[in-house]
């Protein structure tokens, strides 16, 4: 694939691991944020110990806070702000964006209050002359692991198999991988959902208790996953791969994940605000929870994992109570899809 330049909106743990692997494809790659001391750092030290204490990046990689100027003359542009801010930064750059490119983004949420994807929210934003069909970046991956070159292998979803390929090239090489899939519903809420059974299982963790219920949280936690997704109209078949189960796995099950970590803290008798405060990122998780929830409702879907963390973090259970809450509920058959 010939150099593309590429625009990486949001310097955080995940954008400067991707950051890097365009980079070790030979790529240009800018990275856009708003944080004058981050981008200076980037461009004098080539590190961000924000998120990387012992990683030096390579020079090529520049930081930028000018967001006309880190658009200017590129091929494509990846997202991977925080969900609550995707739509300020697509306006933003629909606001000073002259030409036509790729639009990828590689964050996992539904919006507050809408509870929409963020590929709805960039195809609202960011008028269809200005990009092609959006790309989303998804899949079991740490960005602890990606960015020292680990094996890695998650999929590119896309309406447009070409744009879908497009990003598979651009970003596949030795250590990461890439698959098409067709399928943005369910690669989109597989990745958002997945962060709720992640502060559960953290919440098991941290209350002590062993592989057993890990396992049972990650099975179930998987079918009611698959429920909404499905009723939202996804392709069942897409949790069962790199998206789904994959990342379910990934982020359930590591202390990598700051979902997790979140979760394990609560299970350990910490309260919320001190958990958010000292994390440090965006914990997608939290409010994601309160997103399935009201779409659960909405929709009329049985999640009784997500209700059960819902009644937690919003509604002041213990996680004891909402425990036994599950453990003492109807009993049903394991194949039941409503």
């Amino acid at each position: 694939m010939e150099k593309q330049k590429i625009a990486v909106l949001g310097p955080g743990s995940w954008g400067t691991a991707l950051s890097q692997v365009l980079n070790d494809n030979g790529h240009e790659v800018r990275i856009w944020g708003n944080l004058e001391d981050q981008i200076d750092e980037i461009n004098d030290k080539h590190t961000n110990t924000r998120y990387f204490k012992d990683i030096v990046l390579d020079e090529k990689i520049k930081g930028y806070k000018d967001l006309a100027a880190t658009l200017e003359g590129v091929d494509a542009v990846l997202f991977v702000v925080p969900t609550k801010v995707t739509r300020l930064v697509a306006k933003q750059v629909a606001a000073v964006l002259r030409h036509k490119v790729v639009v990828m983004h590689a964050s996992k949420g539904l919006e507050p209050d809408t509870h929409e994807r963020l590929s709805t929210i960039l195809e609202e934003e960011i008028p269809e002359k200005l990009r092609s069909e959006i790309v989303v970046v998804s899949g079991p991956s740490h960005a602890e692991e990606t960015i020292v070159r680990d094996i890695t292998l998650i999929s590119a979803a896309s309406k447009d198999l070409k744009a879908a390929k497009y990003v598979q090239n651009l970003f596949s090489n030795h250590y990461f991988r890439l698959y098409t899939n067709n399928d943005v519903i369910g690669v989109e809420t597989a990745g958002a959902l997945k962060n709720i059974i992640a502060v559960g299982a953290g919440a098991l963790h941290g209350l002590g208790y062993g592989d057993n219920a890990k396992a049972a949280i990650i099975a179930r936690g998987l079918t009611e996953i698959t429920r909404l997704g499905v009723a939202m109209g996804a392709n069942p078949l897409t949790y069962s791969g790199l998206s789904g189960v994959g990342d379910l796995i990934v982020t359930g099950t590591s202390v990598h994940s700051r979902n997790w970590r979140a979760g394990d803290q609560l299970g350990r008798g910490e309260n919320l605000e001190d958990v958010e405060r000292n994390m440090g990122m965006v914990i997608e998780g939290i409010s994601t929870t309160k997103a399935a929830y009201e779409l659960s409702q909405e929709l009329g879907v049985y999640m009784p994992i997500t209700q059960a963390i819902y009644s937690v973090i919003y509604q002041g259970a213990s996680i004891d109570e909402a425990i036994k809450g599950i453990m003492s509920g109807e009993f049903r058959q394991e194949n039941e899809w409503s």
